[in-house]
């Protein structure tokens, strides 16, 4: 994985606009968006229904996404993209939040169901399958009977928002690692 000549779609997750811009289901938006600052580069629009970046990172020619067709429609942005670029669904990264795991908790791995998430199920569809790679961001389970789709709907609390921008840095690593080093050694130092 992430030899220099192989292009990779790096795609975060999330809502466009800024009534989303600070909820749970954004975080994906915000480690792509912390991905161009440190590229030095501009968002641009695409006629793919998203904002993309493209540049090297970690050495690798990487495309870096964001969908404008809100998570549910993920799928709709990315698979445009992929045929465009000719990217199979081995070299798509999806930067996403994860109920299943704990606020900050990062998990990287390839392939996998959706769990419900909309998004992914979008990605997987439109790239043929679920092959692709994942940085899984950690925003805990809704409290008490809060529904899970209010809950992702709902901006970081304060406690969170105090460690946000540390954990969004780790994800950043996370991905320039597994295109620097691959998917194997990115767990080890991540997990």
């Amino acid at each position: 994985m992430g030899a220099a000549a192989e292009r990779w779609l790096v795609v975060g997750l999330g809502n466009p606009g800024p009534r989303y811009a600070r909820n749970r289901h954004n975080v994906g938006f915000m480690v792509v968006d912390l991905l161009a600052q440190r590229l030095g580069e501009r968002w641009k629009p695409s006629r793919s229904r998203a904002e993309l970046v493209t540049s090297r990172l970690a050495g690798t020619p990487v495309v870096l996404v964001k969908p404008r067709t809100y998570m549910n429609r993920s799928g709709a942005a990315v698979g445009p993209l992929c045929s465009y670029y000719g990217i199979p669904a081995q070299r798509v990264l999806v930067v996403h939040d994860e109920l299943d795991l704990d606020f900050g908790v990062l998990k990287l791995k390839q392939g996998g169901g959706n769990n419900g998430h909309n998004g992914l199920r979008s990605v997987s569809e439109a790239v043929g399958g679920p092959e692709f790679l994942r940085v899984r961001f950690g925003v805990g389970r809704p409290p008490g009977r809060t529904d899970a789709a209010t809950y992702v709907l709902q901006d970081f609390d304060r406690s969170e928002r105090t460690d946000l921008g540390v954990h969004v840095e780790r994800a950043a690593d996370a991905v320039e690692s597994v295109l620097a080093d691959g998917l194997a050694k990115a767990q080890n130092t991540f997990h």
